[in-house]
């Protein structure tokens, strides 16, 4: 294989709790050619390194020689020391040194997971997005970058140089701010178990069933079985989710309707934090499974609802970014840069 003097040959990972995703590409610019790609059952392995070694011998018998790999970036499901890195819902440590030299990489990088969704936006398409606010975007203005899946990531991007760089944050821990008194409601339902409640006890799958079990015991309906099955089925979040969208269940739709509006009103006060008029990118697995609902317009309703800032929000980009890759061709944009 023969690369273009302008283009580079990179390892990029995704490396999460469930699944580990890894990546060959040609890089140029901000443009990834993917050469090869497979997925990996995390809690099969004992750590990054086999995976990786394993990842590697499947180019054994092609024109991909993996000693002509230039750097390795891998965007990890948990928190960031440095050049070490732990997971957190799986029992590895990950060190990029010893990766290097077992895997004979020469440059290798350990990088957040949502640090990495933030990076990979530079390297999205336009039918990659869907549009909740055109708004007005300002070239290199501030954007931020907030998601929903297992937790609550959030990210802001600003301008440096020639490109955005991205500043890690803990954004999804913020206090969570009822906005009416059923949010009131849900606030000292859940204070009674937890104590502290943010934003990711809310706005994120586990936060879903919070609401929707904080509902049921405002109702006397009496809950279908087909959905009290499937939520025991262990997929709680995704059942609730699921009979909410096709309207099997009006409990369910509810919930979901608050945790629109509580998502919506989130991006906003985050969007107002750092002033976005480049752009609030909405990221996560969740937004993309309930697309007709953050389209309907609880999610931009409560987005716009702060008073005297109503209209600046009101000229904001909104948009929900549709590829689950987004992370692996932000890892792959780093790695590219680091040789």
């Amino acid at each position: 294989m023969v690369l273009s003097n302008t283009s580079k040959l990179i390892l990029a990972g995704d490396i999460g709790g469930t699944k580990t995703l890894l990546q060959v590409a040609e890089v140029e610019g901000n443009h990834v050619h993917v050469l090869g790609e497979q997925r990996f059952d995390s809690a099969a392995f004992p750590g990054l390194v086999p995976v990786v070694q394993t990842f590697l011998q499947t180019f054994s018998d092609s024109d991909i020689q993996p000693n002509a790999i230039q750097s390795a970036c891998f965007g990890v499901a948990g928190p960031i020391n440095g050049r070490q890195a732990s997971l957190t819902n799986l029992p590895w440590k990950l060190d990029a040194d010893a990766i290097a030299e077992a895997c004979s990489l020469v440059h290798v990088t350990l990088i957040n997971d949502f640090e990495a969704i933030g990076y990979g936006i530079a390297a999205l398409q336009p039918e990659d997005f869907v549009v909740l606010q055109q708004g007005k975007p300002v070239a290199q203005g501030m954007q931020v970058v907030l998601g929903a899946g297992t937790g609550f990531g959030v990210c802001f991007l600003a301008w440096c140089n020639d490109r955005y760089q991205v500043l890690p944050s803990e954004g999804g821990h913020m206090d969570f701010a009822p906005a009416d008194e059923s949010q009131a409601g849900l606030l000292h339902f859940l204070r009674q178990t937890l104590g502290h409640v943010s934003f990711e006890r809310i706005v994120s799958g586990p936060g879903l069933v919070a609401i929707y079990r904080f509902l049921r015991e405002q109702t006397a309906e009496t809950e279908s079985l087909e959905l009290k099955r499937a939520i025991q089925s262990g997929e709680a979040a995704a059942a609730i989710a699921e009979f909410a969208v096709s309207g099997k269940d009006a409990v369910a739709a509810s919930a979901l309707d608050m945790f629109v509006r509580i998502y919506g009103a989130q991006a906003g006060n985050l969007a107002l934090a750092v002033l976005a008029r480049g752009g609030v990118y909405v990221a996560g697995g969740i937004a993309p499974k309930i697309i007709s609902k953050m389209r309907g317009g609880g999610f931009m309703q409560a987005f716009l609802d702060k008073g005297r800032y109503r209209d600046m929000l009101s000229g904001l980009p909104v948009q929900v970014i549709m590829n689950e890759k987004v992370g692996l061709m932000g890892a792959a944009l780093v790695a590219s840069r680091l040789a």
